[in-house]
């Protein structure tokens, strides 16, 4: 089978996970990331989310310290507001996992990768035996939406073992290297069954 294609992609390195259909709000303040998403507004693009092994997602001097996961996740915007002068408030949704084959820093110090996108996930449904983490997720999300946070994108769609898992992959209280291999998984199945069993032990479900 022959390799995917690579292409050019810049990168946000932040002290999060993101996941496919997942949601993430940012507040942009550095020049890189005001020029990057004035790019992303002009030409429709998105650009790459990775998790931060080392560093700050903030610039301080140089840069050398940087140490950023492989695989990360394609963020597409979905709302900017610029409301307040030099800030901009995103919202932006995951869509495709990718991995970075190689980095280089340009010299206002954006991160640029050659990149190549990963299967999407099989859009297999949970087995019936994880109907009570499917369930766990649907009451989350009331409890959630009764303090009034709303922390997942429409549609919900209960009916992929993906989705479910990727939800809860994001609320859960792990840790970011956790979360990272999560989310690397190729098969969300047995990314969801990890999750369940991870539930499971904590007595969140039954």
């Amino acid at each position: 089978m022959p390799s995917p294609p690579t292409f050019e992609l810049p990168l946000f390195p932040l002290q999060t996970v993101l996941f496919p259909d997942g949601l993430l709000s940012l507040k942009v303040f550095e020049a890189r990331y005001l020029d990057l998403v004035a790019s992303c507004v002009r030409e429709s693009t998105s650009f790459g989310v990775v998790a931060l092994k080392q560093g700050s997602e903030a610039r301080r001097g140089s840069d050398a310290s940087t140490v950023f996961e492989s695989v990360g996740t394609l963020a597409e915007l979905i709302e900017v507001d610029s409301a307040q002068a030099g800030i901009l408030h995103v919202r932006c949704r995951g869509t495709q996992r990718f991995e970075a084959k190689s980095s280089r820093q340009e010299s206002d110090g954006l991160w640029l990768a050659r990149a190549s996108t990963l299967p999407i996930d099989d859009p297999g449904a949970p087995p019936e035996a994880m109907v009570d983490t499917v369930k766990g997720l649907a009451n989350a999300i009331a409890t959630l939406k009764a303090q009034n946070q709303v922390p997942f994108l429409q549609p919900y769609r209960f009916d992929k073992a993906g989705w479910v898992a990727n939800r809860w992959c994001e609320i859960l209280p792990i840790s970011l290297a956790a979360k990272q291999k999560l989310m690397e998984l190729s098969d969300p199945q047995v990314r969801l069954q990890l999750v369940d069993e991870f539930l499971r032990s904590k007595g969140v479900v039954g």
